[in-house]
């Protein structure tokens, strides 16, 4: 269950890391707005779905000593 978890987030991270790297493509070479405000959404929704799995993981496998 923890590699699944590893993998997720590192799915979840990678996945923000290519939305941004779209959006600032997109901003450099003058991309339309429209579509630079959908990939902020994206990125945005991303980041919150590995917040989700790293707080998930911490919560389900952290070992509660602290």
């Amino acid at each position: 269950m923890h590699v699944l978890f590893n993998i997720a987030i590192a799915l979840a991270l990678l996945f923000v890391l290519g939305v941004l790297g779209m959006g600032l493509w997109n901003m450099a070479k003058g991309g339309p707005g429209n579509t630079s405000q959908k990939l902020m959404r994206l990125r945005v929704m991303g980041q919150a779905v590995a917040l989700i799995l790293l707080m998930g993981a911490l919560f389900f496998f952290g070992n509660g000593r602290g």
